[in-house]
């Protein structure tokens, strides 16, 4: 579902190039759910990002469902994180302007997937089924958390990327929120890799990976 093959990335400072990935190697199958660890500032967002398609490598190759992301033009690496890929992120990137309900629904519709049983469900183990017509605003920070994870899987995307979703959360929400991640990303048959500095939430995952120094060890 996802290959990375001698994967390099660095970006520009004033003091010249910095390495951020060196050769890279990763693999992650259909269904299976992959940690990846290290410390602040090791490359692990880095490495999320070009997985999405919102970067790309300088050498190397990433490949998401058998297609190569440098192969593809802005327009089709769009279409892949619409139709392919499922987003979490620290930020919740709610839509201010829609309700829970139409928030839950909105990367379904984009991606032309819409399954209002589905949502229905969704609502309810999210336990958001009582607040469908609020808007984000209106949410705790964990409300606002597990809708962001459930608006990713509406769609069933065939690979999940979470980036420390549960980072901003206190540790017993945190718990709450990855127990509903980790059902629903098997429910939905999702491959996940999520990027966290935390042993306790990479434990669950079925592998965990170690980024240092831009190479996985």
């Amino acid at each position: 579902m996802l290959e990375f093959r001698q994967v390099h990335k660095a970006y520009a400072t004033p003091l010249g190039p910095l390495e951020v990935l060196t050769g890279v190697n990763l693999t992650l199958a259909a269904g299976e759910s992959l940690a990846l660890m290290g410390e602040s500032g090791c490359g692990k967002s880095t490495l999320l990002h070009l997985a999405a398609g919102l970067d790309l490598p300088d050498r190397g190759e990433v490949r998401v469902a058998g297609r190569a992301i440098s192969s593809l033009g802005e327009a089709g690496r769009a279409r892949l994180r619409r139709e392919t890929l499922g987003l979490v992120f620290q930020q919740f990137h709610l839509v201010p302007s829609l309700t829970v309900l139409d928030n839950l629904r909105l990367q379904a519709r984009l991606a032309g997937r819409e399954d209002r049983a589905w949502s229905a469900e969704l609502v309810e183990r999210l336990g958001l089924a009582g607040l469908a017509r609020r808007y984000p605003e209106q949410l705790s920070g964990g409300q606002q958390q597990r809708l962001a994870i459930g608006r990713a899987l509406a769609p069933r995307p065939a690979l999940l990327l979470a980036d420390e979703p549960t980072g901003n959360l206190d540790e017993s929400t945190a718990d709450e929120v990855l127990d509903l991640l980790l059902a629903l990303v098997r429910d939905t048959g999702s491959a996940l890799l999520m990027v966290t500095h935390s042993p306790r939430v990479a434990a669950p995952l079925d592998r965990c990976l170690q980024l240092s120094h831009g190479r996985i060890g």
